[in-house]
């Protein structure tokens, strides 16, 4: 009998399921989407990655609705397969001892690319700062499952935090042309939508992280119910901000500079600073020279 209390519910497990889907992924990836497709096409990849993790969430809460035992796919796989369970379940878990550290790896190195455009001094230091990051990432996980859960929602609040902010300040120059991706003109060589498996494979890593809630199936309250609330509510979520955010990205930075970028969020925030200020200057221009041509109707007068 599991000795594992159920103290995780639907929120805890979307904020779970959300933190690990989020991560600095999309920050990193767009630009490498966009490249792939050309440009603006890529938002395609976006949609079809999400319908794929759809089908593949629907498969997974089923299962776990069936097997809500901790461990996930390792389960599934032990239960589905009989005597040959054990030897592919343990399978699945040997290939995660790569597949986890070079996932997480990805993320720390995209960080510190991020980082070395706020310190600049970091720049020749990008293993030596992801290193760090993986290391404090491990000890803030070395903590028991209650205290796990509530940081999660920490950190959801703060990826949720910034993709506000990207996406409030990129909404009012928003372009719906920028949805169409049929009409987008491809800025490179290819043809059609020539790319799209290598953009779908970008995509599809952004979206990974649904399948997370299963790892902890002994933890989860009313696992029948939780679990695929939780994949389903998670996929939508992310799917719709992704695809807004993609389009705020498109709307206001150069394409080719979207397709180059490394840090491609703060280029949008410092490009959505530039339109502020000129705004700004280009209206206190006005404002004086209205000014300027009442005083001279004044003493025309």
């Amino acid at each position: 009998m599991s000795e594992l209390r159920r103290e995780i519910g639907i929120w805890r497990g979307i904020a779970l399921n959300m933190i690990d889907m989020v991560g600095i992924g999309p920050f990193i990836t767009i630009p490498l989407i966009l490249s792939a497709m050309g440009g603006g096409r890529g938002m395609l990849a976006w949609i079809l990655g999400g319908l794929l993790a759809i089908s593949d969430g629907l498969v997974t809460a089923e299962l776990a609705a069936e097997l809500p035992a901790s461990g996930g796919s390792y389960v599934f796989l032990r239960e589905a397969y009989g005597r040959a369970g054990r030897l592919i379940s343990f399978l699945f878990l040997f290939q995660i001892l790569f597949s986890a550290p070079l996932s997480m790896a990805s993320g720390c190195i995209g960080f510190a690319n991020y980082l070395t455009v706020l310190a600049p001094s970091a720049k020749g230091h990008i293993a030596m700062a992801a290193t760090i990051v993986c290391i404090i990432t491990t000890l803030l996980l070395l903590r028991r499952i209650e205290a796990v859960g509530k940081f999660s929602i920490l950190l959801w609040i703060g990826v949720l935090a910034t993709l506000a902010i990207v996406i409030g300040a990129g909404l009012p120059h928003l372009r719906l042309e920028a949805f169409a991706f049929w009409r987008a003109p491809r800025l490179d060589s290819g043809l059609g939508y020539a790319g799209l498996g290598v953009a779908l494979i970008y995509a599809v890593y952004d979206y990974l992280g649904y399948y997370n809630i299963c790892y902890l199936g002994d933890e989860v309250r009313d696992p029948h119910r939780t679990i695929p609330r939780v994949i389903v509510i998670s996929i939508l979520a992310i799917g719709v901000i992704y695809l807004v955010m993609n389009a705020c990205l498109i709307s206001v930075l150069p394409m080719r500079q979207a397709m180059t970028s490394q840090s491609i969020v703060i280029f949008l925030i410092l490009a959505l600073i530039a339109i502020g200020n000129v705004g700004y200057f280009a209206g206190r221009r006005a404002q004086r020279e209205e000014a300027g041509c009442a005083s001279h109707t004044a003493q025309f007068w």
